[in-house]
């Protein structure tokens, strides 16, 4: 248990304990004073990685937690870089800040929309009203379209309809005509050219026509015709209801896929709109980027302590080892 919170240290800065603990309290008190800021970035982090994924990606709970270990993971190997430099370069200090600012703005606009968040659900009332009066002349002209040609389908199976039951109440019956054929063989007397008498049978067909009165065919039409127009009417009926209620069903569909982007611009029209907005979320930006500049700035303060020079004599020696080595085989 002893030096644990150094050994948690080790890992978070990648310093090696078996080095250290041979070290002096001065490069304890620097792992102790990395790891500090290192933990103070990461966990802002991970409630910035579980808000966004909660809020915008509808992730589960496990879902949540993970993107907000992967952005631990992400600010921890990035401090790395500056914390395990010996001597940090020129490039590497202007990356690292320039990689600060676009951090400190990412953070500062998924936290200010979380702090902002009522005032965000005020201000969609009118930015979702402006996007459904834009959307709705389209939206309600295409239901126009639909009800007019269900309008005119009507009409015209009415017409037919009219047409039907103006012809069945002028003949309400019809003349069926059945044929029937019975054949029949009769015998017929002959005399044969020998003079005698004989009796040849033939085959006879009597057609027996009768006319009956059934009633008029297009009544069988009339059922599945009103059953057309009952379903054509009700498909009229739920548009007209739908062109009623366009506004508002809009703007419930168009709230329910609100997403980033569409907050994102929400805030600037309050930013822009507001000075005391825009300075909170300036003041935001500043937090996040010194703290994202804290191990950094505390990299390039300190001196070169004595567990650096360990590290640096032991590749002193291995150089020299090499060196020896190849001129032994030169």
């Amino acid at each position: 248990m002893k030096h644990l919170w150094i050994r948690f240290g080790c890992f978070m800065t990648g310093y090696n304990y078996n080095i250290l603990r041979n070290c002096s309290e001065a490069a304890f008190k620097s792992v102790k004073k990395y790891t500090a800021a290192i933990l103070i970035v990461c966990i802002l982090w991970f409630f910035i990685g579980f808000t966004f994924a909660q809020r915008y990606l509808s992730l589960s709970l496990a879902g949540c937690m993970l993107a907000g270990s992967l952005s631990i993971v992400i600010i921890v190997q990035v401090e790395k870089q500056i914390v395990l430099s010996i001597n940090p370069n020129r490039l590497l200090v202007i990356f690292r800040g320039c990689l600060a600012l676009m951090m400190s703005v990412l953070g500062a606009v998924i936290i200010d929309q979380i702090l902002f968040e009522k005032d965000i659900e005020i201000q969609k009332i009118s930015y979702i009203s402006e996007k459904v009066d834009r959307i709705l002349p389209s939206k309600t002209e295409e239901l126009r379209k639909q009800i007019a040609t269900l309008d005119t389908t009507i009409n015209k199976k009415e017409q037919e309809k009219d047409k039907y039951i103006e012809d069945i109440s002028k003949h309400p019956t019809t003349t069926a005509t059945t044929t029937q054929t019975a054949t029949k063989r009769v015998p017929v007397q002959s005399i044969t050219s020998s003079g005698k008498d004989s009796t040849i049978w033939k085959t006879t067909s009597d057609v027996t026509v009768a006319s009956t009165l059934v009633p008029n065919p297009k009544m069988a039409l009339l059922p599945s015709l009103d059953a057309a127009i009952d379903a054509m009417r009700q498909q009229k009926a739920k548009k007209e209801n739908e062109l009623l209620y366009i506004k508002p069903a809009l703007e419930k569909e168009m709230k329910a896929s609100t997403g980033f982007l569409d907050e994102l611009t929400i805030m600037k029209q309050m930013l822009s709109a507001s000075y005391v907005a825009l300075s909170f979320w300036f003041l935001w930006i500043l937090f996040f980027l010194f703290l994202e500049m804290l191990v950094l700035f505390s990299k390039l303060g300190d001196r070169s302590n004595d567990y650096e020079k360990v590290v640096l004599h032991h590749m002193n020696l291995q150089m020299r080892r090499l060196d020896a080595l190849g001129k032994g085989f030169e």
